[in-house]
């Protein structure tokens, strides 16, 4: 009730926002589901304040005992609680897909983060800093900590709070970017960057629960259109071995996933499921490959439209579609890595202008490590966006880069 409260509260008495108003006449019509509308927020709004806002509806169950799918119509019911008593607008269909399935996988990854950054066994100023930062992560999970007078108690840890590995990497460095020219040597931009990955679990031991082994990635720069330009959750939901091996060497993985693209050309954000094919080989002694393939369903996502404009700042397209992925990585004696991605989508308008896009992403990197933990890589990139209007003239959107980067590598 507070995630309900509060922002309602910040809406009506501090905003004094029309939207806030509600009375019971306004309940009974957003009940009617024949009145709900797609709603005209801005990008940022729908496709990040939203998810989480329903991450703290998931969280509130998940930190009090509950687990992922029981914690899960949290986020649906919370959701459907402020369309139908948050607002007088109409609910919005947008608004309930987007913040329940991108809550539930915000909040899964966060209450996990949350969890593993506090050690109950531990005592004193730097038990306070990590409970603090856990808080930050997942504030829902360290206020119930706060009331059921777990902060800075010393006890027994979750038995579920390490995986069995936990590896992350942070890059610091350049880019160089181009908005309109392929040729992005020639005629781009320079900023700095930063790129944060984190790999939780390892998607061929940790399959036991939900988002067991999950992947995170968030990136920024300070001269793009946004500071955060990109942020991914692929969280692991069902799995299963192929082949009898001890050690295992393929797998099928099923995956929640959450995406947030929003960068000087384009931007696209949506809640998809995949299916998809991990393999390991070790073709020599100092030798390994890994590689992913795979396909899914993308239930809704935000596509940039040119021609349209409304409302908050309601100018892309929203609509259902199918996804493609590859990865393909090779390291060389723990020394060399070298890795190629691809990121495909194809999507049809349902709400907006009636359009069908296309979003390719490919990346190939080049990274040395120095010693176990410090590395330099550099990569290339080329993601473009096209867009095929009935009403209008197609359009095409190109983002070429380059990047050189430091980085730091750290097991937790």
């Amino acid at each position: 009730m507070l995630a309900q409260i509060i922002p309602w509260s910040v809406n009506y008495f501090i905003r004094d926002a029309e939207f806030a108003h509600v009375s019971f006449k306004s309940i009974g019509r957003n009940l009617e589901l024949s009145r709900w509308r797609w709603d005209d927020n801005n990008f940022v709004t729908n496709q990040f304040a939203h998810p989480y806002q329903g991450s703290m509806y998931f969280s509130a169950f998940r930190s009090n005992g509950y687990n992922f799918w029981q914690s899960a119509p949290a986020a649906v019911a919370g959701s459907f609680m402020w369309e139908v008593a948050g607002e007088t607008h109409p609910g919005a269909p947008n608004d309930l897909i987007n913040t329940s399935l991108g809550g539930i996988a915000l909040g899964e990854m966060t209450y996990r983060l949350s969890n593993l950054i506090v050690n109950n066994h531990q005592r004193g100023f730097k038990r306070q800093v990590n409970e603090v930062v856990a808080f930050l992560v997942n504030p829902m999970n360290g206020f119930n900590r706060i009331i059921d007078g777990k902060w800075g108690k010393v006890m027994a840890n979750p038995a579920d709070r390490r995986p069995s590995k936990i590896v992350g990497e942070l890059d610091l460095g350049a880019r160089r970017f181009s908005q309109k020219n392929e040729d992005v040597l020639e005629k781009g931009k320079n900023e700095w960057y930063f790129r944060l990955r984190l790999q939780y679990g390892d998607p061929y031991i940790d399959t036991k629960k939900p988002f067991s082994n999950f992947f995170f990635t968030m990136e920024g720069g300070d001269n793009d259109s946004a500071k955060i330009n990109t942020l991914r959750v692929n969280g692991f939901l069902y799995g299963w071995q192929l082949g009898d091996t001890v050690v295992p060497k393929h797998m099928m993985n099923i995956t929640a996933n959450y995406d947030y693209y929003h960068n000087s050309v384009f931007y696209y954000g949506a809640q998809s499921v995949n299916l998809s094919l991990l393999s390991r080989f070790k073709p020599g002694k100092k030798t390994r490959i890994e590689t992913q393939a795979g396909a899914g369903l993308i239930i809704l996502a935000a596509v940039q439209d040119e021609y349209l404009y409304y409302g908050e700042g309601r100018n892309y397209d929203y609509g259902p579609g199918f996804s493609l992925l590859a990865d393909f990585n090779l390291y060389v004696a723990e020394k060399l890595m070298f890795g190629i991605h691809y990121r495909g989508g194809w999507f049809t308008t349902v709400n907006g202008n009636a359009s069908t896009h296309f979003l390719n992403a490919i990346t190939s990197e080049l990274r040395y490590f120095f010693t176990s933990h410090i590395s330099l890589g550099t990569e290339w990139g080329h993601a473009s966006l096209k867009g095929y209007f009935k009403d209008y003239p197609d359009v095409s959107h190109t983002y070429p880069y380059v990047r050189v980067s430091a980085g730091y590598k750290f097991n937790l």
